[in-house]
C-alpha cells in the first residue's frame, strides 16, 4: 500500500504566494494537498485517476459492478455513478452483500468547517451521499471536524470554527437529508463516551512512524495533527452511537460503514481499516470520488478561500455568469474558424466537466459533447449552458437553505435514536433503538435482530408523527414569513 507522498509545510495556512515560474513536479493527492502533475513546460496536468487507483490499491467501479448495484437496489445508478465521477471504491461488495441479505450497515461522510459557506464542489459528495441515504434507507452519521480545522491552522480559534459548524450544517441539511435517518455531529461537542473509547482504541494501535509514512508528518508537527486521524477512524464504528445502534457491543462491533469521499480522504481509511482488522470491528467500506475542477482547469481543486475559484453556493445568478464567463477554463481553440474547423476539447473545458457533474439528461450532455467536439457549439454557447444549469442548481438549494434554522440543526444534531428501514425486500435483521417509553427494552431487535409486529407498527407511528411535526414547523415559519396586511 503506498504512502501518501505529503510536504508536511504545507499543512500551515499562509497567504497566496505572489507566482513563480512553475517547476516539473508529480501529482499530490492527500487529505491536505489536490494538484495535478506540473510537466517540463510548466503546464498542469488533470489528475491521473488511474495512477491513484494503483497507488492508493482501490478497486475500479466496473460495469459489472453497476450492474449488480441496480440489480440489487432496484435503482438506476446515479449520473456520477454513470460517468464514473464516483469511480472507485473498498468493498462495496461488502456493502452489497450485506443489503441483499437485510443486515444492518450505515454511511459516513463529513466536513471540514473551514469558512461559513460551501461551495458546489462541496455538495458533490453530499449529494451522492442523501441519494444513497434514499436507495439503501439506512442511518447516517455526518461528522463536523472542527478539531481538525482549528489543529491543522495556524490562525484559527476555537470559537471561529465552531462558529463555521453551525453555518455548514445549515448548509448540509439543505442537501435535503432525512432527519429521521441523519445524525450530524461536532467533534467538541460529540467527544466523549463512546466515541471517545474508539477513538483511544484506534489510536493506541498507530505508532509514530506509521503515522509519518501516511501522513508526512515530521518533529514539527504538533501532536493533536497525528492524533487526529483516530478521531475520524472512529466514527468508522457503528459502536461509537449506541444511541442509534444499541449498546451491545459484540453485535455494533461488526455493523460496517460506507463511506462517500473524494479520493484524497482514502488515507485515513486505509489506516482505519488495518486497525479495524486489528480490533476484530468492521472495516469500513469506501466509495470514491474525482474532483470538481477548479475554474482554473484540470489538476487544480476549489478553494473555500479563493472566491475566484469556485463557484459558491450564496452566489448570486449575476455572480455565476461573471464567474463562469471570466474564468472558467475553455477547451475551445484560439479563433472561431479554428474552433468551427477543429472543434473544442471537452476533457479540458470547465463548463462542460461541470456540466457532466450537475445536468441529469444523459443524452442532453452527449448531444453538447458532440456540438462541442465537432465545432458546431462555440464556447460562449457552452459556457451559457453552464452557467444557466448552474444558477438554477444554486437557487434550488438557496431556497431549500432558507427554510434552515436553528432550531433544525438542533434537532439534526441531538443524540436520538434514528428511523430506518433497510432493504424492504430482505428479511429484517437490523438493531433498531427506539425512544424510551416505547418498549421494554433499550432495542427494538429481539435475539434474531427483527422487530416484532407491534414495534413495526410504532416505528410508522413515530414516522408519522415526525412528519405531521415538520408539517406544522413548516406552517407555522410560512406565517411568520407573511407579513401582515397593512391597517
Amino acid at each position: 500500500m503506498a504512502a501518501a507522498n505529503i510536504n508536511a509545510e504545507a499543512l500551515k495556512e499562509s497567504p497566496i504566494p505572489e507566482a513563480v515560474e512553475p517547476k516539473a513536479s508529480k501529482q499530490t493527492i492527500d487529505p491536505y494537498n489536490v494538484s495535478g502533475e506540473v510537466g517540463e513546460d510548466g503546464v498542469v496536468k488533470a489528475i491521473d485517476y488511474n495512477k491513484l487507483v494503483e497507488e492508493f490499491g482501490t478497486k475500479l467501479i466496473d460495469q459489472e459492478l453497476l450492474a449488480r448495484f441496480e440489480r440489487v437496489t432496484g435503482q438506476k445508478p446515479h449520473r456520477f455513478l454513470r460517468r464514473g465521477i464516483v469511480f472507485s471504491h473498498r468493498e462495496l461488495e461488502t456493502i452489497l452483500d450485506r443489503y441483499e441479505k437485510g443486515e444492518p450497515f450505515f454511511l459516513y461522510t463529513g466536513r471540514g468547517p473551514s469558512s461559513d459557506a460551501i461551495h458546489i464542489g462541496h455538495t458533490v459528495p453530499f449529494t451522492f451521499t442523501k441519494w444513497l441515504q434514499d436507495v439503501f434507507d439506512v442511518p447516517l452519521v455526518i461528522m463536523l471536524t472542527d478539531d481538525e480545522k482549528y489543529l491543522f491552522s495556524e490562525k484559527r480559534t476555537i470559537e471561529e470554527v465552531m462558529g463555521y459548524c453551525n453555518s455548514n450544517a445549515k448548509d448540509i441539511i439543505a442537501v435535503g437529508f432525512d432527519p429521521a435517518k441523519t445524525f450530524i455531529f461536532s467533534d467538541f461537542e460529540f467527544m466523549g463516551g463512546a466515541f471517545y473509547k474508539n477513538c483511544v482504541r484506534v489510536s493506541k494501535h498507530i505508532t509514530l512512524n506509521q503515522a509519518r509514512a501516511i501522513f508526512g508528518f515530521n518533529e514539527s508537527s504538533n501532536i493533536g495533527r497525528i492524533h487526529f486521524g483516530a478521531i475520524q477512524g472512529a466514527s468508522s464504528f457503528a459502536n461509537s452511537f449506541p444511541f442509534i445502534f444499541g449498546t451491545d457491543e459484540k453485535k455494533t462491533c461488526v455493523i460496517p460503514a460506507l463511506i462517500p469521499c473524494a479520493i484524497d480522504q482514502d488515507p485515513y481509511f486505509r489506516m482505519t481499516r488495518d486497525v479495524a482488522a486489528r480490533i476484530k470491528f468492521a472495516k469500513p467500506s469506501l466509495i470514491h470520488a474525482k474532483f470538481l475542477d477548479a475554474l482554473q482547469g484540470p489538476g487544480t481543486k476549489m478553494s473555500a478561500s479563493i472566491d475566484e475559484s469556485a463557484i459558491f453556493m450564496k452566489d448570486t445568478p449575476n455572480q455565476i455568469k461573471n464567474k463562469i464567463n471570466r474564468y472558467a477554463f475553455s477547451g475551445g481553440k484560439v479563433s472561431q474558424e479554428e474552433h468551427r474547423a477543429e472543434g473544442g476539447r471537452t476533457d479540458v473545458d470547465v463548463s462542460f466537466q461541470y456540466l457532466r457533474f450537475f445536468l441529469e439528461d444523459d443524452e442532453e450532455l452527449e448531444r453538447i459533447r458532440k456540438a462541442y467536439e465537432s465545432g458546431e457549439m462555440l464556447t460562449g454557447e457552452l459556457k451559457a449552458i453552464c452557467i444557466k444549469e448552474l444558477q438554477t442548481y444554486v437557487a434550488e438549494f438557496q431556497e431549500r437553505r432558507q427554510k434552515v434554522d436553528d432550531e433544525t440543526v438542533k434537532l439534526f444534531m441531538k443524540e436520538r435514536p434514528l428511523q430506518w428501514a433497510g432493504n424492504p425486500r430482505a428479511p429484517r435483521v437490523v438493531p433498531q433503538v427506539v425512544a424510551a417509553g416505547e418498549g421494554a427494552g433499550e432495542e427494538a431487535a429481539g435475539g434474531d435482530g427483527k422487530l416484532t409486529k407491534n414495534q413495526l407498527k410504532k416505528l410508522e407511528k413515530q414516522k408519522m408523527i415526525e412528519a405531521k411535526k415538520a408539517r406544522k414547523a413548516k406552517e407555522k415559519e410560512e406565517k411568520t414569513a407573511t407579513p401582515a396586511p397593512e391597517a
